[in-house]
């Protein structure tokens, strides 16, 4: 990867306090280990505002600690701006997919828009990241293992 250009990443669900929250920290992790963090800028964000400025779900920090992966992202919303901003913006599920799209200014922007599902490749009978925050403990373990797998696959397109 050339040294000078840097790749920026949205991760985006709902409210941005489970899934995409521990996509940016997971990926931030992995990108930190692998020696590429002053090639790679990591952030994420939600369609809905309604719990911004907010820590992530206790549920999800618990359940990431425990995989060594710290969440320190407080919950914003996608902002146009952002298609500007990023490089990638990636959708954890259809649904934001498709708010993404109705929120991206023209179709370059909407060109930077991509399911996560895209990089899964040892879970391919998966074809979304489900929101965890009504399920219980298993639910957040399964978006874990989820998002490891897609985001060792997004890092290494990007090598």
């Amino acid at each position: 990867m050339d040294n000078k250009k840097i790749t920026r990443i949205l991760f985006v669900c709902l409210g941005n306090i489970c899934r995409s929250p521990a996509a940016e920290a997971m990926m931030r992790q992995l990108v930190e280990r692998s020696g590429m963090a002053a090639n790679i800028d990591i952030d994420s964000a939600g369609t809905y505002g309604g719990h911004s400025g907010e820590r992530s779900d206790p549920r999800m920090r618990r359940a990431a600690a425990a995989r060594g992966i710290e969440m320190t992202h407080l919950a914003r919303q996608v902002r146009e701006e952002d298609f500007e901003r990023f490089d990638m913006v990636i959708a954890m599920d259809d649904n934001n997919y498709e708010a993404l799209f109705r929120l991206a200014p023209d179709r370059a922007a909407q060109s930077k828009i991509f399911r996560f599902r895209e990089f899964l490749t040892n879970h391919p009978e998966w074809s979304y990241i489900p929101d965890p925050y009504y399920e219980g403990h298993e639910g957040f373990e399964l978006v874990l293992d989820l998002l490891e797998d897609g985001c060792a696959t997004l890092l290494e397109r990007l090598r």
